[in-house]
């Protein structure tokens, strides 16, 4: 998201490709970068940042993301690819110790300038799990805790009574236009059918 003062990256990818060296706009001007949870595909980049910002509940993780912390021991293989990027190598893929520059808790605001997303804070996938909220746009950046996809909720830090919880709060917002972690953007309609599907 681009801002009058600083641009806005919500989480950083795999890491296999360096996202500074092949999306030049990121290095043009500020960026904050924010992660939306510690899982290894959404800060495999997330070290080349200078100001990175998180929840503190996963502070461990981004510090020391060991691959069974970032869930890179169970997913990061050939089988979550149609095709393997090249020089794919399971077996030697780490992700980079990324700590967070500051932390973000549940009601803090991103202030791009001329646009300010508010904190969520979302529990359920992960512990330390947030999305962010533009309320002049209706715009969710809602991270993993809920995309148009099956949503993974039996990790080692999962809880589902807090994902639960996490998608109640969610579909009371009034929102636009969704942005999740994986898959295609949906608007209000779908998020309250993936809410009402998850808790059944």
């Amino acid at each position: 998201m681009r801002g009058k003062q600083r641009d806005l990256l919500v989480d950083a990818g795999l890491g296999h490709f360096s996202l500074r060296a092949h999306v030049p706009m990121l290095g043009e001007r500020p960026v904050v970068c924010v992660s939306s949870h510690a899982h290894f595909d959404h800060i495999g980049s997330t070290h080349e940042f200078d100001l990175h910002l998180a929840h503190p509940a996963e502070a461990e993780i981004f510090a020391d993301p060991r691959p069974e912390w970032t869930l890179a021991a169970g997913y990061a293989n050939e089988e979550m690819f149609i095709a393997p990027p090249e020089g794919w190598d399971s077996a030697a893929y780490r992700v980079e110790p990324c700590p967070a520059t500051g932390f973000l808790e549940d009601g803090d605001v991103v202030d791009l300038g001329d646009r300010r997303f508010e904190v969520i804070h979302t529990p359920g996938h992960s512990p330390g799990g947030i999305a962010l909220f533009e309320r002049a746009t209706g715009t969710l950046i809602a991270g993993d805790i809920v995309y148009d996809g099956d949503l993974i909720d039996d990790t080692f830090h999962s809880d589902r009574d807090a994902y639960r919880a996490s998608l109640d709060r969610l579909a009371t917002l009034p929102v636009r236009i969704v942005h999740g972690g994986h898959f295609q953007s949906f608007g209000p309609t779908r998020l309250r059918q993936l809410v009402a599907a998850y808790k059944g």
